[in-house]
């Protein structure tokens, strides 16, 4: 299978070009897509330069329409089996990050794999927002049934994308990235309008959640059938050590 890169930009002037020249070298087969949503900074023409040495698309939203319409847009125009969604502002990227992500997908391990930046403001040990992360890879074929249902819930794409796949009994993989680092907002612009975004971000996947509440509801179904299967399973062992044990006890008793 044959994976095609997806990174949704906005306004990462600073970092998006090496984050496209390392997804180009790292994977020189795959396909590498750059989805600018609506950027008003110099990204575009940050770009141009590379398109002489490396091969990828360019696609140039006319206005900002969000993470998940971007996203959305990448998955549509997208030729691979395989979809690696890659973040538009991290750096210190390696070739090992991008194994990590693929490898599970290929090998058959897992649905979705979800990789965790090591160098983040919080610990990754217990980072509560891993399962939000931008690194993900997962097989095209899986998300085409909800792309409708995704494009315009904007921030709150990867709260939904992970209930859906919980509720379809999909496998799930974490992988830490080591070395790989994503800047907070809070790094990135001033505190005030770090946290006004925070809380619009918060929202839009507080909404994610309380629209998707049926979703809610079979991902717990999943867990009580995963668990009543677990206890039938050691109560049918259970009764076979008995039976066993009878068996044996029969045959003492016939001697």
């Amino acid at each position: 299978m044959k994976t095609s890169i997806i990174i949704c930009t906005y306004n990462e002037e600073k970092t998006v070009a090496n984050v496209v020249r390392s997804c180009c070298e790292y994977n020189p087969d795959a396909e590498v897509i750059v989805v600018d949503d609506g950027s008003t900074d110099t990204t575009e023409s940050s770009l141009k330069p590379l398109a002489e040495t490396y091969s990828f698309r360019y696609e140039r939203l006319k206005e900002n329409k969000g993470k998940s319409w971007a996203m959305v847009h990448g998955v549509e125009i997208s030729s691979n089996e395989i979809i690696l969604f890659f973040d538009a502002d991290v750096s210190h990227i390696k070739a090992e990050h991008f194994i990590s992500l693929l490898t599970p997908i290929l090998k058959n391990k897992a649905d979705m794999v979800l990789g965790q930046p090591s160098e983040t403001l919080i610990d990754y040990r217990v980072n509560p927002f891993k399962a939000l992360t931008g690194e993900r890879a997962l097989l095209k074929k899986d998300i085409l049934p909800i792309l409708e249902d995704i494009r315009t819930i904007r921030f709150g794409v990867e709260t939904f994308i992970n209930l859906y796949y919980q509720a379809k009994g999909k496998k799930i993989k974490y992988v830490l990235l080591k070395g790989l680092l994503h800047p907070t907002k809070y790094q990135k612009t001033t505190p005030l309008k770090a946290t006004k975004e925070f809380l619009k971000e918060g929202t839009e996947i507080a909404m994610a959640l309380f629209k998707n509440h049926d979703l809610i509801n079979q991902r717990i179904e999943l867990l009580f059938d995963k668990t009543n299967q677990r206890a039938l399973q050691k109560l049918n062992l259970l009764q076979q050590e008995i039976n066993k044990t009878l068996s044996e006890l029969k045959k003492k008793i016939d001697l």
